[in-house]
């Protein structure tokens, strides 16, 4: 079973479409406990599941105090879950493969005295200025639980937990001192209007979560300036992409500033699947490991891209386009974007890797692709709906080109990334036992 599951991925990264990658996913004919095991305990639908309430606390902790940005979000995210899940499945007996350890655990301790420790410890290593205000939201998880040995046991197996993962992000290069090259020449990326701002070019020197390097999904790069893919890509985002467009739509503008909201979306679906589909405290903690260590190695494989190409974005391809050699392209000095360009180069797009790792991730725990969820946006004032994990790749696809901030080319080749990572992730982690 293995062996076919990986010469299954093999075949479908090599398809051109990425989202197909998601539903090949469903197409491989996977059993459900490679996926996740539904069999539903008696509290699998508890509106308490202390897996998602951790989740809403570090979301405030991560996003609505720190504001860290999606690339740096990714990390926190990724290891208040990992610990998390490490704490749950202990108890739960291990029945997958651990993240970085298997606290000793008889099985009868307090899962929810675990996963408030576990969340609690490793959200407070990494903003101790919120210290005293995550130090009450911990007593009142506390609270809830009724003293006794389980209690107890439940918090050291929680610590031992946030433990091993402080331990393994220590030194591991985030917010260090690396910025973007600078340049010059035509296809070189450069500071963009309004902010004209050089920023986050630590993310692609992080350490990995569980792909062996970086760079170990290296593209070919960006297509050649005179080229003619390099044309339509540049027309296409030229047209459709402007603040003044007047051939994008009213959906397709909602769609780009809903997918660009910094207050990511992706968190909230996470949350509605986990309660929608009746998953129970290890279901749920397995399945947001899954995404959020996916969602971060998947930004740091695509930063990692970005400093190895170092692409112009749109609004100075098209600022400068009479410089790129191209008789396919036309300048037009005074054009910007519909969204504030991030400031970071153009290939690939961060946002398309972190989507189709979250999506793929979902799809490959779920077993399927036609789950339905929804997510708002207060900067769009939105609602967006989605029929399953493939369309919202989909749709981020092209949401960033209806934004004005990214090509195609950098949106559909950081999605393979996406995919790519999570397909990596799925053959060596958290996988059940046999």
């Amino acid at each position: 079973m293995r062996k076919s599951r990986k010469m299954h991925w093999s075949s479908v990264l090599k398809r051109k479409v990425v989202w197909l990658a998601v539903a090949g996913v469903v197409a491989a004919g996977l059993p459900a406990g490679a996926g996740s095991s539904f069999a539903y305990a008696s509290d699998s639908h508890r509106p308490d599941n202390a897996v998602i309430v951790w989740d809403r606390n570090a979301q405030t902790a991560i996003w609505d105090i720190a504001r860290q940005q999606p690339q740096v979000q990714a990390r926190s995210f990724a290891m208040v879950h990992g610990a998390v899940y490490d704490a749950v499945n202990a108890i739960a007996g291990t029945p997958y493969q651990p993240y970085l350890t298997a606290p000793a655990a008889k099985g009868n301790e307090s899962t929810d005295a675990a996963v408030a420790t576990a969340a609690f410890r490793v959200l407070s290593a990494l903003f101790p200025a919120q210290q005293e205000r995550l130090k009450t939201q911990y007593d009142e998880s506390l609270a809830a639980i009724p003293y006794g040995a389980a209690k107890q046991r439940g918090i050291t197996v929680g610590d031992q937990a946030a433990a091993a993962m402080i331990a393994a992000r220590q030194n591991d290069g985030a917010f260090g001192s690396q910025t973007w090259p600078v340049g010059t020449q035509p296809g070189q990326w450069r500071p963009t209007p309004p902010t004209l701002a050089n920023d986050g070019a630590w993310v692609g020197y992080l350490k990995p979560f569980f792909i062996p390097s970086a760079s170990m999904f290296r593209t070919s790069g960006p297509p050649a300036l005179t080229s003619r893919q390099y044309a339509r890509d540049f027309n296409e985002v030229k047209t459709i992409g402007s603040v003044t467009s007047t051939v994008r739509t009213a959906d397709q503008t909602q769609a780009a500033i809903w997918w660009h909201d910094r207050h990511l979306g992706e968190w909230e679906i996470k949350r509605q699947l986990a309660t929608t589909q009746r998953l129970n405290t290890l279901q749920t903690s397995r399945m947001f490991a899954m995404v959020d260590l996916a969602e971060a190695d998947a930004t740091t494989a695509c930063y990692n891209e970005k400093a190895a190409w170092t692409f112009w974005r749109p609004v100075t391809a098209i600022q400068l386009a009479d410089t790129d050699g191209n008789p396919k392209t036309e300048a037009d000095p005074t054009w910007m974007p519909l969204l504030v360009t991030p400031p970071h180069p153009d290939f690939t797009s961060g946002h398309t890797c972190f989507t189709a790792a979250s999506m793929s991730a979902l799809a490959y725990f779920f077993g399927r692709d036609d789950i339905s969820f929804s997510g708002y946006s207060a900067d769009s004032g939105t609602t967006r709906y989605f029929r399953g994990f493939s369309q919202a790749i989909a749709e981020v696809i092209n949401a960033r080109i209806w934004g004005g901030i990214h090509t195609r080319t950098a949106d559909v080749q950081g999605a393979k990334i996406g995919a790519q990572v999570t397909a990596y992730m799925v053959g060596h982690y958290f996988r059940p036992k046999r």
